[in-house]
C-alpha cells in the first residue's frame, strides 16, 4: 500500500493553502498547535514532526518556507534512491517546490499541486526541466530494465544528443515520443532479452506479462524457480516484463512462492478458490483432480488469467514433480493489481513514549499499516502518525483478544500493526502473537488464514533501556528483568528466580512491580535481595519515563518503598557493585565491569 502524503501547515496565513492541497491529493492536514485553527491532527514542533514523518518514510508536503523542511529532514539524508517525496508550498499558493525525491514521486506531486491551486512548479531536475521526463520513472506499466545506465543516457541527452525509440512496442510509449531525435541514445521497448544495454542503450518494457503458479507443500524454491526461468527463456521475455505472480490464497506462506516473488520483483496477488474457479471456461487445462483438491480446476493457468479480461494465456500449465508455471499476455501493459497481496502483520515497540525513542523502522511500519491494533493509549502515543488509520483499541486485560484479533485481521489480507509499548518482545505481545500462530484452529489458536501472514517483529526502547539511559550506565555489566506479575506466572516461581538472581548478583530490572491488588512481591524481593547485598545498594525508580510527566529518583535498598511505585514505575536494583557518581547535573547510577581493576593494575606498575 502506497503512504499518503501528509500537509503541514505551520500557520494561520498558509491554512487555507493547506486545505486545498489536501483535498486535491486526498491527505491529512497536520496543523502547528495554537498557529492553525483546523487540522486533522496537531503537532508542537514542526522540525521534530517533519523529520519523524520522513523517517516513516511519508510524503511531507510542508504549506511553509522550504528552509524549514530542509533544516528538519537534513539529519536523516542518507540515500536518494530511498527517500520520500518532500515539497514545500509558498503559504499564499503561488509556487511549489519538490525538494526532494523527485524521481520518486516528489514532481508528479508538485505537478498535481501546482494544477489544482494554478501555481507554478518549480522542477529543478534536469531530465524533467530540459527534456519533460525522467527516464529512470517510467510511468506504471513499464520498467527500466537497466536503470544502472539511466544517469549515463541521460547526461548523452542533456549534452545535445537526441535518441531513437525502436522495437514494436515502441508505439505504446507514447511518454517518450518527446524526446529530442537523434542517433546518440537507442531506446529499446520490447520484452525481449539484449545483450548490448549499457549508456547508450536503455530498454524499457511494458508489464504485459502475467504469471500463474502454484506448487505443493515445502517445494523447493528451486524447483519452482527453475521452471519459470525455463519458460521465461522460452518466451522470450525478461524477468522486468513480469506484472505480478498469482496463485491461489492457500499458497500464501509456500517458501518457493515467496522466493520467486521476490526474486523478480514482481508483487504476489492472492485469488480465493471461487474467483480462480470462475476463470475456468478461458483455461486449458482444467482438473477434476485440483478442484478435488483445493476447489478450483485450476491454479497455475486462472491465476494467469486473473488479472485481466484481456490475458489470453500464452503457455500453458507446464509442471514438475512439486510445481506449475502458466503464462499469460495482454494486449497492453498492466496498471491495477487484482486480487490481494498477503496480509501484514507488524509487531511493533514503540518505547517509552516519545517519538524521539521510536525507531525510524517502527516508524515506517506504522506509517505503512491500514489498520493499527493495541492498547488504546499507546496508539495515542503515536500522536500525528496514527491520525487518519483504522484502529481497534483494547484495554488492559485484552491481551490475547487483541492479538488475536490482530492476526485474523492480517489474515483477511490487511496490513496491521500491533502496537506495544517498550520492545514488543519483552514483556508485550509477541511472544503471545507466536504462541497463537503456533496453535491450530482446533486449540484455540487462529485460522489457517491468519497462518499464512507474513509477520515482521520490530526493535523498540524497552523501559529498562530507557531507565538505564536516564541513570547513567546501571546495566554497565550482567543483568535481568523479572515480572512481579503472578497474574500469568505463578507466585513460587517468581520467588524461585528472585533468589536465583539475589545469589547471582545481577543488576536486576523488576516490571509490573506492584498492582492495586497486589503490593507484596516487591517487598518480599526487596528482604530477598538485602540477604544478599549491601544495604545501601542503589535502586533507581524511573516513572513514566519520555513522558511530561517523568520522574527519577534514587533510593538506597534498605529504603525501598513499595508505596513509591505504580505500574507506570521501572524499578532498578544494582548489584553489590553498583555505584551512584555524584556530578554536575546529579547523581548518575553505574555499574563497574572490571576495567577499575585494570586502571589500579597500570596505576601500580
Amino acid at each position: 500500500m502506497a503512504v499518503k502524503p501528509v500537509v503541514l501547515a505551520l500557520s494561520r496565513s498558509g491554512e487555507g493553502t493547506a486545505h486545498r492541497v489536501a483535498e486535491a491529493l486526498g491527505a491529512a492536514v497536520h496543523g502547528r498547535k495554537g498557529r492553525v485553527a483546523a487540522a486533522d491532527a496537531y503537532f508542537d514542533n514542526a522540525l521534530d514532526h517533519a523529520r519523524d514523518l520522513f523517517a516513516a518514510g511519508v510524503p511531507v508536503v510542508g504549506v511553509c518556507a522550504s528552509g524549514i523542511l530542509i533544516r528538519a529532514v537534513a539529519p536523516l539524508l542518507a540515500d536518494k534512491t530511498t527517500e520520500p517525496p518532500v515539497v514545500s508550498v509558498a503559504d499564499d499558493g503561488s509556487v511549489v517546490v519538490p525538494l526532494l525525491g523527485g524521481h520518486r514521486g516528489a514532481n508528479r506531486l508538485a505537478g498535481q499541486i501546482a494544477a489544482a491551486l494554478g501555481a507554478v512548479s518549480a522542477v529543478t531536475t534536469a531530465g524533467d526541466v530540459a527534456l519533460g521526463v525522467a527516464l529512470d520513472e517510467p510511468p506504471a506499466g513499464w520498467r527500466l530494465v537497466n536503470p544502472e545506465h539511466a544517469k549515463g543516457a541521460m547526461a548523452m541527452l542533456l549534452s545535445g544528443a537526441g535518441a531513437r525509440i525502436c522495437d514494436d512496442e515502441a508505439a505504446k510509449a507514447g511518454w517518450l515520443a518527446d524526446l529530442p531525435q537523434g542517433e546518440g541514445l537507442r531506446i529499446s521497448c520490447t520484452m525481449e532479452p539484449l545483450d548490448d544495454l549499457g549508456d547508450s542503450h536503455l530498454q524499457f518494457t511494458p508489464q504485459r506479462v502475467a504469471l500463474g503458479v502454484g506448487c505443493a507443500r515445502n517445494c523447493p524454491p528451486e524447483e519452482l524457480g527453475a521452471l519459470v526461468d525455463e519458460m521465461m527463456a522460452e518466451a522470450g521475455i525478461v524477468p522486468a516484463a513480469v506484472h505480478s505472480i498469482n496463485t491461489l490464497d492457500l499458497k500464501a506462506d509456500e517458501p518457493a512462492i515467496l522466493a520467486l516473488s521476490a526474486r523478480l520483483n514482481a508483487p504476489l496477488r492472492l485469488f480465493s478458490a471461487a474467483e480462480l474457479d470462475a476463470l475456468t471456461a478461458r483455461v486449458e487445462t482444467p482438473s477434476d483432480v485440483v478442484f478435488a483438491e483445493v476447489g478450483t480446476h485450476s491454479v497455475a493457468e486462472a491465476g494467469a488469467l486473473a488479472q485481466s479480461e484481456s490475458a489470453i494465456l500464452w503457455y500453458p500449465k507446464r509442471k514438475t514433480e512439486m510445481s506449475t508455471c502458466a503464462i499469460s499476455v495482454t494486449p497492453m501493459p498492466l496498471v491495477d493489481l487484482q486480487g490481494r497481496g498477503r496480509g501484514k502483520l507488524s509487531i511493533v515497540g514503540i518505547g517509552p513514549g516519545q517519538a524521539t525513542w521510536r525507531t525510524p523502522e517502527v516508524s515506517k511500519l506504522v506509517a505503512e499499516a491500514e489498520e493499527l491494533v493495541g492498547y488504546g493509549l499507546y496508539i495515542d502515543l503515536l500522536g500525528p502518525l496514527a491520525v487518519g488509520k483504522a484502529r481497534s483499541d483494547f484495554p488492559l486485560g485484552g491481551e490475547e483478544a487483541r492479538c488475536r484479533y490482530a492476526l485474523e485481521q492480517a489474515g483477511r489480507g490487511k496490513n496491521v500493526a500491533l502496537v506495544c509499548s517498550g520492545d514488543a518482545g519483552i514483556y508485550a505481545m509477541g511472544a503471545l502473537v507466536f504462541e497463537l500462530l503456533d496453535r491450530g484452529p482446533d486449540q484455540m489458536g487462529v485460522c489457517d488464514a491468519a497462518r499464512r501472514i507474513e509477520v515482521q517483529c520490530s526493535p523498540g526502547v524497552s523501559a529498562l533501556q530507557g531507565a538505564a539511559a536516564r541513570a547513567g550506565a546501571p546495566l554497565g555489566h550482567d543483568f535481568c528483568a523479572i515480572s512481579l506479575s503472578d497474574l500469568l506466572t505463578p507466585r513460587d516461581d517468581i520467588l524461585r528466580r528472585l533468589k536465583a538472581a539475589a545469589e547471582g548478583d545481577f543488576v536486576i530490572a523488576f516490571y509490573n512491580p506492584v498492582s492495586k491488588t497486589r503490593r507484596t512481591l516487591l517487598a518480599e524481593g526487596r528482604d530477598i535481595l538485602l540477604q544478599h547485598r549491601p544495604a545501601d545498594t542503589p535502586v533507581m525508580l524511573a516513572s513514566s519515563l519520555g513522558r511530561p510527566e517523568e520522574h527519577i529518583r534514587y533510593r538506597r535498598l534498605e529504603e525501598l518503598d513499595v508505596d513509591e511505585v505504580d505500574m507506570l514505575t521501572v524499578v532498578l536494583v544494582g548489584s553489590s557493585n553498583s555505584r551512584i557518581a555524584h556530578l554536575g547535573e546529579g547523581p548518575r547510577m553505574f555499574t563497574p565491569r572490571g576495567y577499575a581493576r585494570k586502571i589500579d593494575g597500570d596505576l601500580a606498575g
